[in-house]
């Protein structure tokens, strides 16, 4: 049975499952359905057309699903959906899509803390952690175990690869590839070897991710020459999706370095 509070303000066209608990001065608008076992606490705004998995957490302040901050809305019907045991702390805020019938979509198991910010369109997957005051502008797409630190800025359209980590302070307008750790004006520092160690790669494939880092930013090839010389370390689902994610960017990934003019762009 749901536990809602008399003081709670829940829309009667809300779809509501079993064992939701619903804290004093939230408010629920129509055409939101939350799933079992969710949280959500006092003083939370879930808007119109989102979606939250079961086992989720909104704590207070949380706004989910609101309009997107975008002058090119035009008060279309569009989408917010959150998966499964997600937690979104205080005064965190994810806008829905801004284009008619699009979404903005967070994963399962994902964690993000105080005052971080999901733009429109924005697309994370599972298991994803975004620190305090991470703001992602609008259409960023963030891969599977990424770790973004405190006060970081993606640049709308950029791109974050499976397993990446990004620095406090940093600043992001490059395509981040798969593995990496990035630190400052997106310049990739290294690979992110913990967050490997954590998910368990294996020796091999982490061997085998430094040897790719080597080739693409500590080699005199370019990208072009670095990619085929990749292809030949060998059968490696970790180089394809390194590969693949380099080949389909449109902004270019982070570099190993910057000149003072790039820096300025």
């Amino acid at each position: 049975m749901s536990q809602i509070s008399n003081q709670a303000v829940v829309s009667k066209k809300a779809r509501i499952g079993e064992r939701v608990e619903i804290g004093p001065f939230a408010i629920i608008e129509d055409d939101v359905e939350i799933g079992a076992g969710v949280k959500i606490w006092p003083h939370a705004y879930i808007a119109g057309g989102t979606s939250i998995g079961e086992g989720s957490q909104i704590h207070m302040g949380a706004v989910v699903g609101h309009l997107p901050q975008d002058l090119a809305f035009k008060n279309t019907k569009t989408f917010c959906k959150i998966g499964k045991n997600t937690v979104i702390r205080e005064y965190a805020t994810i806008h829905r899509g801004t284009e008619e019938g699009s979404e903005t979509t967070v994963g399962d198991n994902c964690y993000l803390m105080a005052v971080s910010h999901v733009g429109h369109n924005c697309h994370i997957g599972n298991n994803v952690i975004l620190a305090n005051c991470a703001l992602l502008a609008g259409h960023v797409t963030v891969g599977d175990h990424v770790f973004i630190s405190g006060n970081v800025v993606v640049h709308q359209f950029c791109r974050i690869g499976t397993a990446a980590i990004i620095g406090g302070f940093t600043g992001i307008n490059k395509d981040v590839p798969p593995y990496m750790l990035v630190r400052g004006p997106s310049v990739v520092r290294g690979v992110n070897l913990v967050g490997l160690r954590r998910l368990k790669f294996s020796r091999e494939a982490i061997k085998t991710i430094n040897e790719a880092y080597r080739l693409l930013y500590k080699s005199d090839m370019n990208t072009a020459q670095a990619i085929e010389a990749m292809r030949k370390l060998g059968p490696s689902k970790e180089i394809d999706n390194l590969i693949n994610f380099i080949q389909g960017s449109k902004r270019g990934i982070c570099k190993y370095k910057y000149s003072d003019d790039e820096y300025f762009e």
